[in-house]
């Protein structure tokens, strides 16, 4: 009966469709993008949101057009695809069912709705999608300076150093393949009609580029195209010209190419030493003029290459930039290239070739200097006020061959200069000048994670010193992907509101192709952030596209006996538990549940079972009598002992739960997905884990599991593998546990989120706010009051390495799920319908949040105000919400007394109700 208000209102069937202004399509997207430019199936989904500030608006039908021409659109002819009056409530991943799509060919398309009330919203703005084009690795030409085979270049994934030692013959190979290393420029002049009706690149540099046409940048990414692993998928860009980008006559191609993970450089630090071959460029242009006609510009040997200023490039140790070797005009036309040479066709790497269709990374925000001190005569360090992942830029003046170089690091030393030890060393930038006027530089193929930059060799500012050059401006650019911002945390408690600060800014200088552990010291996707800190994730940021990145890099990552590695991609393998954890590994089936959960879209269940399954099978031919006893643990638990693996609880209590949740929710995903013989195989399964689990890890007597920790108790209580009779007495003993240590955890990064949501879903949010609101370690209060603008690897930061880890973020969950009261409904995926349930904790008097779901914008606002409790609500139209206030009493929506109120669609309570869409204030006095 919980949706019957709801059902009658769709039953009933409208004759006369009445236009209303304020019932609107607000936004529409095609597979999760805006005007996506390289749609890669030939049945893409379509979506939209509807605006309206009525309450209880619903939709009851849609209408599709999609046509071959922007001027047959406005015409309202869906020459491919009319989909006519579809009556139905769906808005989200409505497939297309038209005529064949064709390989890169744009479309565009437009909707309308009917809402329940008869009413008709005028056509949605038209919108555009370009199918990619069929690029084959027998039509890719990939070109660059050197060959894979005379690069010399080693292979294998197994250099694990900070340091990589030559013999004497690898030194001379070297020498004489240094363009294996050497960023490149190349450039390709061709001649263009008049009258272009469009322009389409498609290009993949490897492993960055930077892409110029007639000398001006072609999109605003950084680090382009994201990583992957090369020898499994490549991705390219796609990007739309504007016609006036190209001239009549001559114009000119520029590309400059940078190594990135796709040929890690030994010199200086480096995580790890490995190379899929020397910088390569694949590229193809399409033109197609207003009479029809077509002309494609395409790498072969018609280009020319020279090297670049950029005389080191390592995404582990810096950049060098030497002004002097610049070539005016080079991407121009006009410019004489007489002394380039001709490029040669390399071997392609052995990956798929794909379209990009996630965002990209670019800088995001800009950082002037905070503070400085002058340290000698000739160095300084700057204090750029906030820790994060980037690179700076600088304006400088002086003479021809001089050299600045530039120190960037998280934190200093006790004499007050930077101290790179914790992150990976050495790592700086240098930079030699032309001499000519003021000069601006930034690098373009590396970034580092840091707050202080220390700069020697210079003046600053006004200082004259004719000896050295002058520094006249530095700012700090703060790079990570675009994805942007979902979610808002607000609250009267101001150590949460700096700890959601802290986080966030880690997750953003991690947030880069993968979601990393460190912005400098290892760059690489651990994979138990994904799942671990999921949850928070989906609730900041906007993630559609990129969660189907990873689950890609995880595919690839994949190996043949099913095993998923820590890491993806996997650059470099590290063999024993660090390639091989559970609680790492089974991201590649949580994964897409979270993913269904916020979204609504099941696609990654779909596309990755057989991952699913094979992991869990995986799993089986590890155990021992259901038992999987290796692993990594809950690392970094709590305690007076060395962080690392775990050491408060038993790593087979870890490994074991883990490989019991993959293969429940793989039990689950064949269910879902009609599989009924492996949903029967898979649900006995779990429940022989489960039993074997129980036996091993329960003590009958005490009603513990394992040590009796904080981690082995909370864990299956997570999970719910304890039996409903011992239940209450387990939890009791984990809340014992907390009460005796003072109200401090002992979790490390694999417990923090068990243990939070099972305080938080077992009604002690009260221990929750007490084990969190404190200035002391292991805690976020005391990374603040350590003067801390970023989330660090361990509670105490003295003890850690890195400064900017968010593996210890999981409290965001609690802040938006339990103090914003915004939760997912597990029964109605993608918040089609979701509970509004804030609780009420300390001395906290309000709490601020909202969450753009993908049918719109929910807020969560309570206030105290005396003994009234006060809820600002907002439930997107085309959406229903259940309600549980935090306190009782006397309550009004909008003034009305609630059991009077025609807003209503269901009471179950006096405090708890479901609402339909619309702007509400509930007062309860």
């Amino acid at each position: 009966m919980k949706y019957f208000g709801y059902i009658v209102c769709v039953l009933v069937t409208f004759l006369t469709p009445v236009k209303n202004e304020d019932f609107a399509v607000q936004q529409v997207t095609c597979e999760s993008q805006i005007n996506p430019l390289a749609v890669n199936t030939l049945h893409p989904v379509f979506g939209w949101k509807l605006q309206s500030n009525q309450e209880q608006v619903m939709q009851s039908a849609y209408q599709i057009l999609v046509a071959s021409s922007e001027k047959g659109l406005a015409k309202g002819h869906g020459d491919m695809w009319d989909s006519g009056k579809v009556v139905t409530d769906k808005s989200l991943y409505v497939s297309y069912d038209g005529k064949p799509l064709k390989s890169g060919k744009k479309y565009y398309w437009k909707v309308k709705l009917w809402n329940t009330k008869g009413e008709i919203t005028d056509w949605s703005k038209a919108a555009t999608f370009r199918m990619a084009p069929e690029i084959l690795k027998k039509d890719t030409h990939w070109i660059g300076a050197i060959t894979k085979a005379d690069s010399h270049l080693p292979e294998g994934r197994h250099y694990h150093s900070a340091t990589y030692k030559k013999t004497k013959k690898q030194a001379i190979i070297d020498s004489t393949a240094e363009l294996a290393r050497q960023s490149i420029l190349l450039r390709k002049s061709f001649k263009a009609k008049r009258n272009i009706k469009e322009a389409v690149i498609y290009v993949s540099g490897l492993g960055h580029y930077e892409l110029t046409l007639n000398g001006q940048k072609i999109g605003n990414s950084e680090f382009a195209p994201l990583w992957t692993d090369y020898d499994k998928t490549v991705l390219y860009n796609t990007y739309e010209l504007d016609v006036n980008h190209l001239n009549k006559g001559e114009n000119v191609i520029g590309v400059c190419l940078g190594n990135g993970m796709y040929n890690t450089i030994e010199e200086r630090y480096t995580k790890f030493f490995v190379a899929f071959g020397p910088p390569t460029l694949f590229f193809k242009m399409k033109i197609v003029y207003d009479n029809g006609d077509e002309q494609e510009i395409v790498s072969d040997t018609s280009w020319k290459y020279s090297k670049s200023p950029i005389t080191f490039n390592s995404l582990f140790g810096g950049e060098d930039y030497d002004a002097r070797l610049e070539q005016p005009g080079w991407n121009q036309k006009g410019f004489k290239a007489k002394d380039w040479k001709d490029v040669v066709i390399q071997e392609a790497p052995k990956g798929s070739v794909k379209p990009q269709q996630t965002t990209p990374v670019q800088i995001n925000e800009v950082f002037p200097v905070e503070e400085f001190k002058k340290y000698n005569d000739s160095i300084y360090v700057f204090n750029m006020g906030q820790n994060l992942s980037g690179f700076p830029t600088i304006k400088v003046k002086g003479k021809k061959g001089q050299t600045i170089r530039i120190w960037p690091a998280e934190g200093l030393k006790e004499d007050g200069t930077i101290r790179q030890g914790r992150s990976g060393k050495p790592y700086y930038y240098e930079y030699t000048l032309k001499g000519e006027g003021i000069e601006t530089w930034q690098p373009r193929f590396t970034y580092y994670g840091y707050q202080y930059l220390q700069i020697e060799n210079i003046n600053y500012k006004d200082e004259i010193e004719a000896e050295l050059p002058t520094l006249l401006e530095i700012q700090s650019n703060f790079l990570y992907n675009n994805a942007g911002r979902a979610g808002y945390f607000n609250c009267s408690n101001e150590l949460f509101n700096k700890a959601d600060e802290l986080i966030n800014n880690s997750i953003k200088s991690n947030f880069q192709s993968v979601f990393t552990d460190c912005p400098h010291r290892e760059k690489l996707g651990w994979l138990e952030e994904t799942h671990l800190n999921g949850p928070g994730l989906f609730y900041n940021y906007h993630l559609e596209t990129y969660i189907r990145n990873v689950m890609q890099n995880i595919s690839d990552a994949q190996n043949a006996d099913g095993l998923i590695p820590t890491i993806a991609p996997e650059y470099v393998v590290f063999g024993g538990d660090f390639t091989d954890s559970p609680e790492w590994g089974v991201a590649g089936i949580i994964l897409p549940w979270m993913y269904y959960e916020y979204y609504g879209d099941d696609s990654l269940i779909k596309e990755y079972y057989p991952v699913m399954k094979r992991y869990v099978d995986y799993l089986t031919s590890k155990s021992d009598e259901h038992i999987v006893s290796y692993g990594l643990g809950d690392w970094y638990d709590y305690g007076d002992h060395p962080a690392g693996y775990s050491k408060n609880s038993p790593i087979a209590l870890s490994a074991t739960s883990h490989y019991y949740y993959g293969t429940y929710l793989l039990a689950k995903a064949a269910k879902h997905l009609n599989k009924d013989v492996d949903a029967k195989k898979y649900a006995q399964l779990t429940e022989e884990i489960k039993r074997a689990f129980n036996n091993k890890f329960f003590n009958t007597k005490t009603k513990q599991y394992g040590t009796g920790s904080q981690f082995s108790n909370a864990v299956p209580l997570f999970m719910d593998m304890v039996a409903l009779e011992n239940r209450e007495a387990v939890m009791n003993n984990l809340l014992a546990d907390i009460t005796k240590r003072g109200y401090r955890l002992t979790t490390g990064d694999v417990g923090n989120r068990y243990l939070y949501q099972v305080l938080a879903n077992n009604g002690a949010n009260d221990v929750m706010y007490q084990m969190q609101n404190h200035e002391d370690a292991p805690g976020y209060g005391f990374q603040i009051k350590f003067g801390l603008t970023t989330l660090t690897e361990q509670w105490d930061p003295r003890k850690g390495n890195s400064w900017n880890h968010f593996m210890m973020g999981q409290i965001q969950e609690w802040f938006f799920k339990s103090l914003g009261g915004i939760v997912p409904d597990e029964n109605v995926q993608g918040f089609k319908h979701f509970y509004l349930q804030p609780v009420i904790v300390g001395d906290m008097s309000y709490v601020n949040s909202n969450y753009e779901s993908v049918y719109g914008t929910i807020v969560s606002n309570w206030k105290r105000e005396g003994d009234a409790f006060v809820y600002h609500v907002e439930i997107p139209a085309n959406t229903t919400a259940t309600i549980t206030l935090p306190v009782t009493g006397e309550t009004y929506i909008n003034g009305k007394e609630i059991k009077a109120s025609k807003l209503i669609l269901q009471m179950n309570a006096n405090t708890e109700f479901e609402l339909g869409s619309g702007v509400y204030t509930i007062e309860c006095k």
